[in-house]
């Protein structure tokens, strides 16, 4: 097996995983930070899973893009792939463009906003996702990704408020109950993350990036034989072993606030 560095172990181990994909031209979701959604049309029967994969459908979406910066399904798509391959300020450029050319295309906006986020603008990112909805049509994975912006920016009563407005359009979403979880752990309140993650594992999700938010959620309790337990569903043992015994020293090194330790929420893909 090999090791891995303690910042890649613990960045592993807190890393927000639920899956927001509030595009409304594609469902998509977050697995190790690579978007998997629908591509362009030509491709559309598959979904990129490898590095390799997004570099293939960031050549044929940058070409289209490049052919015409205003189309918007070129910018999505393009901007999805240079996201995917860890290319962020590219892509906030890429739909920036598109949305200058397109100010109305809700699809656009909300991809454009989460990529802000990604780069930490968030005030603008906030701005910009207030556009991608309305009040009388409002977009339940919009708010999600509102409240996941909001707990980057520290305000977490505010991001709560709009996961529970996203929970009463889709109630028991395991995306945003994760989104929620998260919050309340950033806000210092394990006992609502545990019970809010065991909402979102016992939902019709089987995705074990929920599982993985609860583990380090009931490990930063201090119960490591049973965050290890969650987490080996999931992941080899040994891997398992190894995440949570970090975990367990970190928390005996000293005494870090939980904010500093714990990821934000994730805006999604």
């Amino acid at each position: 097996m090999v090791q891995r560095s303690r910042p890649a172990r613990i960045a592993r181990l807190l890393r927000t995983t639920a899956a927001i994909g509030f595009l409304a031209v594609a469902a998509a979701g977050c697995a190790t930070g690579i978007p998997v959604s629908k591509i362009a049309a030509e491709n559309a029967a598959t979904s990129p899973q490898s590095e390799a994969d997004w570099r293939r459908v960031s050549e044929t979406a940058g070409a289209r893009y490049r052919a015409n910066p205003k189309d918007p399904e070129a910018g999505l798509q393009y901007a999805k792939a240079l996201r995917a391959l860890g290319q962020r300020t590219q892509a906030v450029a890429v739909l920036e463009q598109a949305s200058l050319a397109n100010p109305n295309n809700k699809a656009l906006l909300g991809a454009y906003g989460r990529a802000l986020a990604d780069v930490g603008q968030f005030t603008q990112a906030l701005d910009v996702l207030n556009r991608a909805h309305t009040p009388d049509q409002p977009d339940w994975r919009i708010l999600s990704a509102q409240g996941a912006v909001l707990d980057q920016m520290g305000r977490h009563q505010d991001a709560q408020s709009y996961y529970a407005s996203a929970l009463k359009i889709m109630p028991d979403e395991p995306s945003v109950l994760s989104n929620l979880g998260l919050s309340y752990a950033l806000a210092k309140d394990l006992p609502n993350a545990e019970a809010t993650l065991r909402r979102a594992v016992a939902s019709r999700s089987t995705d074990p990036r929920v599982r993985q938010n609860l583990a380090l959620v009931v490990g930063l309790q201090g119960r490591f034989a049973e965050a290890e337990a969650i987490a080996r569903a999931d992941m080899p043992p040994d891997e398992a072993a190894a995440n949570v015994a970090y975990l367990k020293q970190m928390l005996s090194q000293n005494n870090k606030k939980l904010g500093r330790a714990a990821a934000a929420p994730d805006v999604g893909s």
